[in-house]
C-alpha cells in the first residue's frame, strides 16, 4: 500500500468512528455515546484519545466498523472554553462492559487529567465487568477506583449515569464528587432484582431498587435528578461553570448580577416572629445571591437542610442552610452526612462557605440514637473545623445547643458571625431552659403555667437575644437583614487572601 491508500484507510476508520449506531438509538431513544460527548462539550472542541485501542485488532483488521470498539470513547474537550477530560461508555458494544483495554482507555485520560489539572466527567452506562475476560475486568475496575481516590480533592470528578450500571460499574461513580441520574432511565445497583429475589425472596423493580428517584431521595448516592438526557447534560454544564479546574485554582468569577427582587424590604417579611412557625429558607437565599440563582446539591435527600452552590458578586460560594419547612430544620443522620460531604468538597476546591442557621438542635428519638446520630453528627463538626476556606455564619433565628455548634459555630474556627435581630442563641429553647432553672419555683406555685410563661419570657429577653451572644464575642455584629448581601460581599473580599496552617499529618480520621 502506498501513502495515499493508507490515508484512505485511515479516513475510512474516522468516518466509521463518526457514524453512530442508529439501530441502538432508534431502539432505546437514547443519544449514542459520541452524541452525548458532542452535546456536553463546546462545539468542535472534542479531541478523541485512544480511538484505535482494541483487544481484537488482528481479527477486525479488515472490518473498520469493529476496530476501536472497546465500549468506551475517551478524550478531552472544553466546556465554556475551559478544559475537561471525558469518557463515554457505549452500551451498544457488549453492553458497555468493562474489560482490560476498556479500563486502560479510562485510566489513561484520568492520568492526563491529573497531570494537566483538569476535571474528569464520566458518562456511565455499563453492565459491569466483561465476563469473557475473566479477572482482567476486575483488575481494570481496581485501577479506575484507585485513580478515583488519588484524584479526589485534586480535580473535580463528575459522574453521569446515562442508563443501567450494575456491579463494579457503580463504585467509580460513588467515589466521585457528584452523581447525576435521569428519571425513569438511570439505574444503579450492586445486585439486580433477579439476584435479590434469588437470595432474599424479595421482589422489586429495577427503578424501585436502584432508580434515579431511589438514589436521589432515599440513599443519597445521587446528587442531581434530571428529566431526560439533554437536560441532564445541561445540568452538568451548569455545575461545571461553578467549579475551579483543580485544587490549586479558585473558582471562576463572572460578571455579577444583582438578585431578582422588586422590594428590598421583602426579606423582612420572610421569617415569622413566632419561633415555632415555618418558612422556606430558599426565599432568604435567593434575595441574597446573584441573579437569585441556586444550584442545589442533594435537593431531594435530607430536605431539612439545603446545600447549594451560588454566586456572590460574581464569585462561587457554597451555602448551607437549615430548612424550617422540613423537621423544623433539625439535624438528623442524613442531614449530617449531606452537610459534611458538601463542606469537605467546598474546602477541597477553595469555595468559601456561607452557613445560614435556624436550627432547634439534633432530631431526638431512639431511631436516631440507635442509628448513630452521635457518629454522624460528629461528621459535621469535623468537616467545619477541618475546613480552611473563608467561613461566614449568619444566624437567622434559632441556634440551640449542639445544633448551633454543628452549624458552623464560632468555636469551630468560623471567621465572621453575623446575626439577624430575630436570632436566638442558647443552650436550649427558652421554655425548656426556664422549666429547668426555675423548676422549684414553678412546682411550688399555685399557677405553674403562668409562672413558666413569665420565666420563659424573662429568660428569652435576658439571655436568648443576639446582643447577649454579641457581648460574649460569639457574634461579631447584629445586622439589618436587608444588609446581608452587602455584608457578605465585603466579608468575602476581606477574607479573599485567608491562609490557615494546620499541623503536619498524613490525614485526619473523620468519624465515618
Amino acid at each position: 500500500m502506498n501513502i495515499h491508500e493508507y490515508l484512505q484507510e485511515l479516513e475510512g476508520y474516522k468516518n466509521q468512528f463518526k457514524k453512530e449506531n442508529q439501530d441502538y438509538k432508534d431502539k432505546t431513544g437514547s443519544l449514542s455515546a459520541r452524541e452525548r460527548i458532542n452535546y456536553l462539550l463546546d462545539s468542535d472542541s472534542f479531541m478523541e484519545i485512544g480511538a484505535f485501542v482494541s483487544s481484537d485488532w488482528e481479527n477486525y483488521r479488515g472490518e473498520p466498523e469493529n476496530i476501536g470498539r472497546e465500549g468506551v470513547i475517551t478524550g478531552t474537550g472544553k466546556i465554556g472554553g475551559r478544559s475537561v477530560y471525558v469518557f463515554s461508555q457505549d452500551f451498544s458494544v457488549r453492553g458497555g462492559s468493562l474489560g482490560e483495554l476498556h479500563a486502560l482507555k479510562i485510566c489513561n485520560i484520568m492520568d492526563l487529567a491529573l497531570k494537566t489539572g483538569a476535571p474528569i466527567i464520566g458518562l456511565n452506562e455499563s453492565g459491569g465487568a466483561r465476563i469473557q475476560e475473566g479477572i482482567y475486568g476486575l483488575i481494570g475496575y481496581g485501577n479506575i477506583l484507585n485513580r478515583n481516590t488519588i484524584a479526589s480533592g485534586v480535580v473535580p470528578q463528575i459522574s453521569v449515569v446515562m442508563g443501567a450500571c450494575a456491579g463494579g460499574a457503580v463504585y467509580s461513580p460513588a467515589l466521585t464528587d457528584f452523581v447525576f441520574m435521569i428519571a425513569e432511565k438511570s439505574r444503579m445497583f450492586i445486585t439486580g432484582p433477579q439476584v435479590v429475589k434469588c437470595v432474599t425472596g424479595e421482589e422489586v423493580s429495577h427503578q424501585e431498587l436502584g432508580g434515579a428517584i431511589t438514589h436521589n431521595q432515599l440513599s443519597g448516592v445521587a446528587h442531581f435528578l434530571a428529566p431526560n438526557e439533554t437536560a441532564c447534560l445541561d445540568m452538568v454544564r451548569e455545575l461545571y461553570s461553578y467549579l475551579p479546574l483543580n485544587n490549586r485554582e479558585k473558582p471562576p468569577v463572572i460578571t455579577p448580577v444583582i438578585p431578582v427582587v422588586g422590594d428590598l424590604d421583602e426579606i423582612l417579611k420572610i421569617i415569622p416572629m413566632q419561633p415555632q412557625k415555618q418558612y422556606d429558607v430558599r426565599r432568604v437565599l435567593k434575595l441574597i445571591v446573584d441573579d437569585s440563582e441556586l444550584l442545589e446539591i442533594h435537593r431531594y435527600f435530607a430536605p431539612n437542610v439545603i446545600t447549594c452552590l451560588a454566586r456572590l458578586n460574581g464569585a462561587t460560594v457554597g451555602m448551607v442552610a437549615n430548612q424550617p419547612c422540613h423537621l423544623a430544620g433539625c439535624l438528623d443522620i442524613q442531614a449530617s452526612d449531606k452537610i459534611a460531604r458538601f463542606v469537605r468538597f467546598c474546602d477541597c476546591f477553595n469555595i468559601p462557605l456561607l452557613t445560614f442557621v435556624d436550627v432547634p438542635g439534633f432530631l431526638p428519638g431512639t431511631s436516631q440514637e440507635h442509628g448513630g446520630i452521635i457518629r454522624h453528627g460528629a461528621k459535621i463538626l469535623y468537616a467545619y473545623a477541618e475546613a480552611t476556606v473563608p467561613k461566614i455564619t449568619v444566624v437567622l433565628r434559632k441556634a440551640y445547643g449542639g445544633g448551633y455548634m454543628a452549624m458552623s459555630g464560632r468555636s469551630l474556627g468560623v471567621d465572621i458571625v453575623y446575626a439577624w435581630p430575630t436570632a436566638e442563641i442558647a443552650v436550649m429553647g427558652p421554655e425548656a431552659a426556664a422549666s429547668i432553672i426555675y423548676r422549684d419555683e414553678i412546682n411550688n406555685s399555685g399557677s405553674p403555667d403562668m409562672i413558666l410563661s413569665d420565666k420563659t419570657k424573662e429568660y428569652r429577653e435576658r439571655f436568648v437575644n443576639p446582643y447577649w451572644a454579641c457581648a460574649r464575642g460569639l457574634v461579631d455584629e447584629v445586622i439589618d437583614p436587608r444588609e446581608t448581601r452587602t455584608k457578605l460581599i465585603k466579608s468575602l473580599e476581606v477574607l479573599s487572601g485567608k491562609q490557615e496552617l494546620r499541623p503536619a499529618k498524613k490525614h485526619g480520621n473523620i468519624p465515618l
